[in-house]
């Protein structure tokens, strides 16, 4: 089956990225001094709040939610289900485990990053209540694979809305789906470049090419997870699947970095969150599998009103 036709509609398209680029950008102006002041609780919540902005771009676009797939029929997607749910977990937990391999002496378990991003105070009040370090890492890690991906699922259909369920079906209308993919990817990339510069987003600020290096490698892996997640609206036909894998890697992503040393400079560009180039070598291998598979034939579902 195929999913709803699409016909590329340029002046949408221009309308979408320039409302979802200006707000975004406006947004993370606000959040880089937001960090600079020190208020870091204020500038997550921006940065959580941005990720609703293009749901708002498609809106302002005058794009349509109809047809997006709304429903999701479980028992007729059991696979690509557990596939969203799981896979960012595994994937993130296998690049980890290569990041680790070639550099052993990151690895770390005092706290250093608990204590470097919540203070030393929260770390105390963990081991008062007879919590240590690796247990929390541990209840970390299991949360990050039950709840947490359904209870993230909210803010990443807040980008879903605009990615998967707007931008990426007009691309691949126009340019075919392998390109469609990888522009997609830039794209979604590139929205995130102005924290990368400001707030040391995902790789700090203490690595080589600040910050253009670090803006250049978040496309790669904005690339890859793209194609994942637009991979399983194919085969859903609902926009609830890359939504839940979309919050499944926000939960995962971070465990990396609670058993590694803070002060990494340059390795932070090889991992061992996935974004990095040694530990996001996982996402690239299913991309560029689902790239190839592609090519020889297109499974997709009808979108689930």
């Amino acid at each position: 089956m195929n999913m709803r036709k699409m016909e590329f509609n340029r002046s949408q398209v221009v309308k979408y990225l320039i409302w979802t680029f200006a707000l975004a950008y406006i947004l993370q102006a606000g959040a880089g001094l937001l960090y600079k002041s020190g208020n870091v609780l204020l500038m997550q919540l921006t940065m959580a709040g941005m990720m609703f902005v293009p749901t708002l771009g498609v809106l302002l676009a005058g794009g349509k939610w109809s047809g997006m797939g709304w429903k999701l029929p479980v028992k007729k997607n059991v696979k690509p289900l557990l596939i969203a749910w799981f896979a960012p977990a595994i994937l993130t937990a296998i690049g980890a485990l290569l990041y680790f391999l070639l550099f052993p002496g990151h690895f770390d378990l005092s706290g250093s990053y608990l204590t470097g991003n919540a203070g030393k105070a929260v770390l105390e009040q963990l081991e008062a209540q007879g919590i240590t370090y690796p247990v929390y890492v541990l209840i970390s890690a299991i949360a990050s694979i039950t709840y947490a991906p359904i209870l993230n699922t909210v803010l990443g259909l807040g980008e879903e809305i605009g990615w998967r369920g707007f931008l990426y079906p007009q691309l691949k209308a126009k340019f075919g789906r392998t390109k469609g993919w990888m522009l997609g990817g830039v794209i979604w990339g590139a929205w995130h470049w102005p924290v990368i510069w400001l707030i040391g987003y995902e790789y700090g600020f203490d690595y080589a090419g600040f910050p253009v290096v670090g803006m250049l490698l978040f496309c790669v892996f904005t690339v890859s997870l793209g194609i994942l997640c637009d991979w399983l609206y194919e085969r859903s036909g609902s926009i609830w699947l890359p939504s839940i894998c979309h919050g499944a890697i926000n939960a995962a992503a971070t465990i990396p970095l609670a058993v590694c040393l803070t002060d990494t400079a340059s390795a932070r560009l090889l991992g061992p969150a996935p974004n990095g180039l040694i530990a996001g070598l996982p996402f690239a291998a299913v991309a560029a599998a689902l790239l190839f598979s592609g090519k020889k034939s297109v499974r997709t579902a009808e979108p689930q009103r």
